[in-house]
């Protein structure tokens, strides 16, 4: 039986995180084709309720759980920095999400994707700024090469215009980056993971709540059915992504969300019949030689 030391538990977790992000922006992009648009914040809500739900059921058993002999068991009752930790966490990833949602109903999915996925250039980069975590040059060239398969699979045109949208992607890249480093942290402190994901969705429910109530659309039961769709991929998402930084530092697993690229580009092919041109596969081959560089490194 093989068993995964906690560099390779981060990097399962991780792509399982990336598979649910991808679910996540299929159900998204989805829910327009059968009924009205809805705003980002009104999809932001429901994408977190459903996590919210799930979150709370996993911390509530988590709670009544017997830790097995030898095993320490993450805190319940975060400390006075967790809770900065936690709230910051809160804000940065809200805010990335407000940002991606808004920018890629605005500017071609693309350039949307291609700025927000800056995301583990930031999550490495403040690492290191506030962290103190090594970074070697190898590392970040394998994590330049993923961003440049990633390029490849997207083809952003940037042809001028949208600068508020593209601005926005890369806000939301750059929150994400900023939350993931808060993760890293609380993981750190042995704080629960479900604890993390259980206080970021309530904080994103209630930020979004007052701009779906003041500008509500009417949603058809497909609509809805979907958009639950996309709350399940998110809360894989957030859970995996937890875990993920929980038990690995980002310069060494940040590569392997570009995973998310690849499984977003598979949904497209079985479900809207978008076939990979020649520079899609040369990207996904850049991507999979830097995560293997990366596993390597």
């Amino acid at each position: 039986m093989v068993k995964f030391g906690n560099r390779g538990k981060g990097i399962a977790c991780i792509v399982a995180s990336a598979f649910g992000f991808a679910l996540m922006a299929f159900f998204v992009r989805l829910c327009d084709d059968f009924g009205g648009e809805i705003t980002c914040f009104q999809k932001s809500f429901f994408r977190n309720v459903l996590a919210l739900v799930i979150a709370l059921a996993v911390f509530c058993r988590d709670r009544r759980r017997e830790p097995a002999d030898g095993e320490l068991q993450p805190s319940m009752a975060p400390s006075g920095k967790a809770w900065v930790l936690l709230v910051l966490r809160a804000v940065f990833g809200t805010v990335g999400i407000f940002a991606n949602f808004y920018a890629l109903s605005k500017i071609p999915i693309g350039e949307g994707m291609t700025l927000n996925k800056t995301a583990p250039f930031f999550t490495v980069l403040f690492s290191w700024i506030f962290l103190g975590e090594r970074v070697s040059w190898r590392q970040f060239g394998h994590l330049l090469l993923a961003f440049a398969g990633a390029a490849l699979v997207m083809k952003p045109g940037f042809r001028g215009g949208g600068t508020f949208a593209a601005a926005m992607a890369l806000t939301g890249g750059l929150g994400a980056g900023l939350a993931y480093v808060c993760v890293h942290q609380l993981g750190r402190m042995k704080v629960n993971g479900a604890f993390i994901v259980l206080f970021f969705s309530a904080f994103s429910c209630l930020a979004s709540l007052p701009f779906t109530a003041v500008d509500f659309r009417p949603m058809t039961f497909a609509q809805v059915f979907i958009l639950v769709g996309a709350g399940a991929g998110a809360a894989l998402g957030q859970f995996g992504v937890t875990a993920a930084y929980r038990y690995a530092e980002p310069r060494s697993i940040a590569v392997y969300d570009y995973t998310n690229v690849v499984f977003t580009a598979l949904f497209g092919f079985a479900f809207f019949s978008q076939v990979p041109d020649a520079l899609s596969v040369v990207g996904f081959a850049v991507i999979l030689l830097a995560a293997f560089g990366m596993r390597r490194s």
